[in-house]
């Protein structure tokens, strides 16, 4: 677990106005590109230092409560603005943490991916010549 201190690179986040320069992809249902937001997104959380706030291995401490919270917010705001807004209406809960809001995206692209596999598979087996 990494100590959250007040330097440089914890502040970095906080310069981000425009998430979209660095994640130009909406996630949609509908545009099946979620393996390709995801990729986006977490190498953007990786370059910012925030990527355990949505892999689950950052926690709060007593001792770094506040800072946390702030980043986790901050994360979720950041998959607020890079989603659709259906999606965000399918996710948007109160008191949830980054970590909660992307395994709802994860779980509902994964659950989904099978679904689509069949009806994809299907929709080729009915196409006449």
């Amino acid at each position: 677990m990494a100590a959250i201190t007040t330097n440089p690179t914890s502040e970095k986040p906080y310069g981000i106005t425009n998430i979209k320069a660095y994640v130009p992809l909406t996630l949609d249902l509908d545009e099946l590109n979620y393996d390709s937001w995801r990729e986006l997104f977490e190498t953007h959380c990786i370059g910012f230092g925030v990527l355990g706030h949505i892999d689950g291995t950052s926690k709060p401490t007593a001792l770094t409560n506040n800072e946390w919270r702030k980043l986790d917010s901050l994360v979720k705001l950041w998959i607020y603005g890079t989603i659709s807004k259906s999606l965000l209406q399918m996710i948007l809960k109160k008191g949830v943490t980054a970590y909660d809001v992307w395994q709802s995206l994860e779980n509902l692209f994964r659950d989904n991916k099978d679904v689509c596999a069949i009806q994809l598979d299907n929709d080729l087996r009915n196409i006449e010549m």
